[in-house]
């Protein structure tokens, strides 16, 4: 299968890495060009490539950046992605410490949601609610008693199980927890987010989230800060 990720950050890598190793062509790319990945592509054996070029013919695109940072994706670059292409999300809205005010999702909007509007796309929200160092190291193979489980949410069916399976292969349960409007259930600030929790740890937890944001996950007006001194 053929994998486009968008962003070489720590999510980025730990998913280049885990699924070149199950077989998959992965090519990655980010806004500085291939010529600032020849590590990212000796740690991973992932390919790097201009952004066009990642999702150009891809079955799964993986969008792995910073909220803010969707915005500044390149204009189009989705226009001649089929429809039957899977779209993962992994980021989340950190209002206070690196994105700033987003009025879409300070009005109420999914933070997954407000992504697929901006790329034109609908997305399978994964992969949020883990660190990266844990993605890395804790995965286990399929069937070993208290393996981790991460949420899965979107609104196609035949989406989310190739998500699955694409979970499965990094070494971990995955939960199907329904629309993307439910995705709520996995942000920043919900029982679920970091915590390694089994499938059914993940959920009682995903059944116990509150819809309400936070006032540490809503934007400030000095919003944004630093992870070290959140505004």
């Amino acid at each position: 299968m053929k994998i486009g990720i968008i962003g070489a950050g720590n999510i980025g890598r730990v998913l280049a890495l885990r699924w070149v190793e199950h077989g998959h062509e992965v090519l990655i790319g980010n806004s500085r060009g291939p010529d600032s990945l020849a590590d990212v592509a000796r740690e991973t054996g992932a390919k790097p490539a201009e952004l066009a070029d990642v999702v150009r013919g891809a079955a799964v695109i993986v969008v792995t950046i910073p909220e803010k940072k969707v915005l500044d994706l390149p204009a189009g670059l989705f226009d001649d992605v089929p429809e039957t292409t899977v779209v993962i999300d992994t980021g989340n809205y950190y209002p206070r410490e690196r994105d700033g005010r987003i009025d879409g999702i300070e009005s109420g909007m999914m933070e997954s949601a407000w992504v697929a509007q901006q790329i034109g796309r609908p997305v399978i929200k994964v992969f949020n609610n883990i660190y990266a160092d844990h993605l890395r190291n804790l995965g286990k193979p399929e069937g070993t008693p208290g393996r981790i489980a991460l949420p899965v949410s979107g609104d196609s069916a035949d989406a989310k199980a190739a998500v699955m399976q694409l979970v499965n292969e990094v070494g971990f349960d995955a939960v199907d927890n329904g629309d993307i409007d439910d995705s709520w259930r996995h942000q920043p600030g919900t029982p679920v987010y970091t915590k390694d929790f089994d499938t059914e740890g993940l959920k009682a937890g995903l059944r116990k989230a509150e819809r309400a944001r936070t006032p540490q996950w809503t934007a400030s007006d000095k919003s944004p800060g630093s992870f070290d001194q959140p505004a």
